[in-house]
């Protein structure tokens, strides 16, 4: 499994949920459903949903772009955004962070 783009110029968006017990299925089934539309983006490289093991209302989302640009200006002024955001909005009151970072070229991944 690939954890890094195979973009090193992309933009890696950041986001920090709390989500309490009662809506974690609902809140996974929503990002299934929004996978979908990430994946049929041509701004969207990949995404990863993780999930805390000593806190499990924590979940960090990653999603890789092809640049920031491309995300506020291209994916977010497009039809599957709206889409996107009615998928996952009954979530965003549970953000304690949504920022875009860069990668540096500190990076290591054991081959399998």
């Amino acid at each position: 499994m690939s954890i890094t783009p195979a973009n090193p110029n992309c933009s890696v968006e950041i986001i920090r949920y709390t989500i309490p017990e009662a809506q974690q299925t609902a809140f996974e089934n929503a990002y299934t459903q929004a996978g979908l539309l990430l994946r049929d983006s041509p701004y969207c490289l990949g995404y990863e949903l993780i999930k805390g093991v000593n806190e499990p209302a924590n979940y960090l989302l990653t999603i890789y772009w092809t640049s920031v640009s491309d995300h506020l200006n291209d994916f977010r002024k497009s039809a599957a955004f709206g889409a996107f955001f009615n998928l996952v909005k009954p979530f965003y009151a549970q953000i304690q962070e949504m920022k875009h970072y860069e990668p540096t070229s500190l990076n290591w991944q054991r081959e399998s």
